[in-house]
This record gives C-alpha cells, sequence and structure tokens, in this order.
C-alpha cells in the first residue's frame, strides 16, 4: 500500500521508542530468543486512544502493525521487520466489582499481576500458570490452566471486550463487544486467537470467590514411566472437577517425571484422590499442602522460571488416553532428546462434567472441549548452532504422535503445522473467517497464521 500523503496526519501517541533509542533493544525483545526482529518503531500505549492512533498511523502510511501484550508469542507472531509494533504492556488496571462479582482488567496485564489484584479482593479467574504471560493473548486463545475442569477457559468468563478495529480506508475505532452488541465479535474473542480482529483494549471477566486451595506435587524416577503414565491419563478425567492436574516427562538425562496438580478442597481430601498416584511405581518425592490460592500460584509459576531462552514448542490434544504404543513414542523421544531441557508436558482439561467440556464446541471459537487433555512438546537451547537439530527433534515427535493425538491451541502456534486452521479452530475457522470479513476486510491485522479475509490462507 502506498503512503497516500494527505492521509498521511496521524500523530502517534503514547511512549514512542525508535531505532536509535537507548531503550530500543530491550523493547524489541521477545520472549523466545529464537526470534530477533527489528521493527520501525514500537508505540507503548497507555490508553486506548493511542491505540486507535497508532493503527491510523501505520494503515495511513501503508506500514505493517503487529500487536503485543506479554511477548508470549512462541512464534513471534507479535514482532516484525520494519513494523510498527503497538505495545499494550503500559495499559496494566484492573478494578474489581466484588458486588457484581465481575473484573475490569486491561489488556497490559500479566497473569502474575492479575492474580494478585484479584487475591486482594479474594477472587480469582481460571488461567494460566506463566506469571509474565499477557492475559490479552491468554484469553483470546482460550486459557488453560488449573481452576479450568472446575470453572471453564478464561475466555468462557470473558463477559465483554473492548477492541480498537480498523475503520474505513485508513481509520479506526474502538468498539464494546458483549452478548447485546458485536455479539460475534465476542464469541470470536473467545478462542479465536490474538491479533486477528483488532487490538483488545480491556477485558470484563466474571470472577470466582477463593481462599485456600490444597495442591500436591510427586515425584518418579524416569525408569517408571511405562507405569506412571498410564495411570495418569486414566485417572486425570476420571477424578473429581475440582481437581486439575498435570504431568511432565523430562529428558532421559534430567531422568524425572512429576505431576503436580490444585484441588479447591482439603489436603486430607487431596491425598485420598491421588491415591492411585501414590500407589504406581516408586515416588521418591511427595508433597500434599493447603495454602492460600496466591501461593498456589507462585508455587506452579516456578516451573516456568530461568528457562532456557530459546525454544520450539508444538501442542496437541488427547480425547482418550494414548495407548501402550503412544507412550513408548514419548520414551523413545525422550531418550534420544536433543538436549537435556526437553521435554512433554499434560494438563488434564476434560472428563464428564467438566466446566470445559459442558460447553458445545460452536458455543465459543475454541472447539476442543471434548478433549481430555493438552499436551506441549517442548525443545529448548541457548546457543543458535543447535536450533536446526531441536526443532527438527519436536517436528519428528508431533509426527510420531499424530495417530494418537488431535489438533492444537492456537496459543501454541507451530509454524510447521500445514493445516492450522483445522488444527487451532476446527469446525469454527469457516465462521472466523465471517467474523474477520466484517470486522478486517482490508486484512489490516496480519501475520503468517491469522484468519484470512479470503479462501486463501492470508499474507506472511
Amino acid at each position: 500500500m502506498a503512503i497516500n500523503r494527505k492521509k498521511a496526519a496521524t500523530q502517534l501517541t503514547g511512549r514512542i521508542v525508535l531505532p536509535g533509542n537507548p531503550s530500543y533493544k530491550a523493547a524489541r525483545m521477545v520472549y523466545n530468543r529464537r526470534f530477533s526482529k527489528f521493527p520501525r518503531v514500537i508505540v507503548f500505549c497507555r490508553r486506548t486512544q493511542d491505540v486507535i492512533n497508532a493503527i491510523k498511523w501505520a494503515r495511513e502510511r501503508g506500514i505493517p502493525l503487529r500487536a503485543r501484550s506479554g511477548r508470549h508469542s512462541y512464534e513471534a507472531f507479535s514482532a516484525v521487520n520494519g513494523s510498527i509494533i503497538i505495545d499494550v504492556s503500559e495499559m496494566n488496571k484492573v478494578k474489581v466489582d466484588r458486588k457484581k462479582m465481575v473484573a475490569h482488567i486491561q489488556t497490559g496485564n500479566p497473569l502474575e499481576r492479575v492474580y494478585r489484584e484479584l487475591w486482594n479482593n479474594r477472587v480469582s479467574l481460571p488461567a494460566g500458570t506463566a506469571p509474565d504471560v499477557g492475559i490479552a493473548g491468554l484469553t483470546l486463545g482460550g486459557g488453560i490452566g488449573l481452576l479450568s475442569r472446575k470453572y471453564g477457559l478464561t475466555c468462557d468468563n470473558l463477559k465483554q471486550v473492548e477492541m480498537v478495529v480498523a475503520s474505513g480506508r485508513y481509520g479506526a475505532k474502538a468498539i464494546i463487544a458483549n452478548k447485546n452488541q458485536h455479539s460475534d465479535l465476542l464469541w470470536a474473542s473467545k478462542g479465536g486467537g490474538g491479533g486477528n480482529f483488532g487490538i483488545a483494549t480491556s477485558y470484563k471477566f466474571r470472577v470466582r470467590p477463593i481462599s485456600n486451595v490444597s495442591i500436591y506435587s510427586i515425584i518418579w524416577k524416569w525408569s517408571d514411566l511405562d507405569k506412571v503414565f498410564p495411570t495418569w491419563q486414566r485417572f486425570a478425567p476420571s477424578v473429581t472437577n475440582r481437581l486439575t492436574s498435570t504431568i511432565e516427562v523430562s529428558s532421559k538425562q534430567v531422568g524425572k517425571i512429576e505431576s503436580t496438580g490444585q484441588l479447591l478442597g482439603s489436603a486430607e481430601e487431596l491425598r485420598r484422590l491421588i491415591r492411585p498416584l501414590l500407589q504406581v511405581g516408586t515416588p521418591v518425592k511427595v508433597m500434599v499442602r493447603t495454602v492460600p490460592f496466591i501461593e498456589a500460584t507462585q508455587f506452579f509459576a516456578a516451573s516456568d522460571l530461568n528457562l532456557e531462552p530459546k525454544f520450539k514448542i508444538t501442542g496437541s490434544y488427547g480425547y482418550q488416553p494414548l495407548p501402550r504404543e503412544g507412550v513408548r513414542i514419548i520414551r523413545d523421544f525422550l531418550a534420544k532428546a536433543p538436549n537435556k531441557h526437553s521435554s512433554v508436558w499434560c494438563q488434564s482439561l476434560g472428563g464428564a462434567g467438566t466446566a470445559v467440556s459442558r460447553i458445545s464446541q460452536t458455543a465459543t471459537a475454541y472447539p476442543h472441549r471434548k478433549a481430555e487433555t493438552i499436551y506441549e512438546v517442548s525443545a529448548r537451547w541457548r546457543n543458535d548452532n543447535e536450533q536446526q537439530r531441536n526443532v527438527h527433534w519436536v517436528k519428528r515427535f508431533r509426527r510420531a504422535l499424530r495417530p494418537f493425538v488431535i489438533g492444537d491451541y492456537v496459543n501454541f502456534p507451530d509454524l510447521e503445522i500445514k493445516n492450522w486452521p483445522m488444527a487451532y479452530y476446527g469446525v469454527n475457522f469457516a465462521r472466523l473467517k465471517q467474523v474477520k470479513r466484517k470486522y478486517d476486510p482490508h486484512n489490516v491485522f496480519h501475520f503468517a497464521q491469522s484468519i484470512p479475509v479470503g479462501n486463501k490462507l492470508g499474507k506472511k
């Protein structure tokens, strides 16, 4: 698109960082250091008008734009060379109305801050574990966490979103999407992925009272894998929906299997519920205790700290337990991992009567309602010369598991997936394209795996 000189009148507002600025290097960094992008300008917005101005500025000049909140996009979709990055991380107010049990949360809040502000009012929201993940992308992609089996995904608790969308040929405007107005955009914001339709600036969520919860951790030696993993797979979806649990199998070099979980209930009840896990293999370390909810969020956040800076991740869903052959694939790949910072992590989601599975697959844009578990395969490294073998290992691992798993989670994006619309969105892709055509007909918000306006799979 050529610059329209007459139209190029909008000025950028907010905190503007240009390549010459001392803060540019830190400002351009993304969470996954496998990527290094050099945007033309980064605008840290402080209010909705800054976002409107930034979109108009970019459209008037024909400059590509990206929305960024927590910088956690695994494939760095929130950055591109020569672009304007519209960063909303400084829009971080949280307001709780305990009488109505709702929270107004601005788009730039990381989860650690969301949990703390909500905890001050003794309420919470089902959300993820990584403390620095932004509430924005998490919600728009679905939002999976340790309250999900009881209270649903983050997006299931979303009542309203304010979003800045493109308007006309060069403009932008803020609109409110809720059940009464722009309800199709609210539907798409519940699992349709971040950055597809516009830039969300604030959310209104339903919140729940919370006080103490009980947590557990069980660690086994790697040699127990063939016994422990099948037991966890049967246990996790069948137990009460007040208990959400995880299992992580590390590389053979690390030699550890760990299951953790959180129960809305007492430590005594939790110890009773996890008996099937305590009785399998030979646990080398067991912890069960009752803690204030905010302490539980810190316990689960610990595994996301001090990780290697570069990574390749892919995800998938288990609609039924892996057969023996699937468990053997996990064992074989982790026995020959490219380095010790490789693992398979799983979390329980579904099972009879969970809040996730009770919702129909078309009621929100998030389609994987009947999945019992979610898988995340990851490889992490530090030096560039390790990249090729790590990426290749994840790709081969995904291919080997394909007969036993389905799709992928849009918040675990993977550029290697060819038919990503089906993997992420399934039956909802056609409707998401309709919403895209309505709110972003000029495809202003596009990236490598953005929802396309036409029949082609979007621009790169």
